[in-house]
């Protein structure tokens, strides 16, 4: 079982920034990717940034350039840098590891707000 923990959402003004942290616990060993999704109100949930054990990453289309995903494996600790914030970047904001060999599994934060709003 693996324990996530997100923190940073908050409140900020358009064109601002802010950095979520997902924090984790348990056995990640067999972990493959981990990432943000974010669910906006009367949305489905969907994908922002990936990170790849082997370091590849990707980004949705619509944060390409303005957010930045990154981990820190010594501290098994995943952020997601938010630049140059929107209003519709608005969102609960979910930390995503997934375990992708057999059984393939996802684990999953509890969600942070975030809110860009003037």
């Amino acid at each position: 079982q693996v324990q996530l923990v997100e923190s940073g959402g908050g409140l900020v003004q358009p064109g601002g920034s802010l950095t979520l942290s997902c924090a984790a616990s348990g056995s990640i060993a067999r972990i493959n990717a981990m990432g943000w999704y974010r669910q906006a109100p009367g949305e489905q949930r969907e994908l922002v940034a990936t990170v790849f054990t082997g370091g590849v990453r990707k980004y949705a289309e619509a944060v390409e350039g303005r957010f930045t995903i990154s981990r820190d494996s010594g501290a098994n600790t995943v952020y997601l840098q938010m630049n140059s914030l929107k209003p519709e970047d608005t969102g609960v904001y979910f930390c995503n590891f997934k375990q992708l060999t057999p059984p393939v599994t996802d684990y999953w934060g509890q969600g942070t707000q975030v809110t860009v709003s003037s």
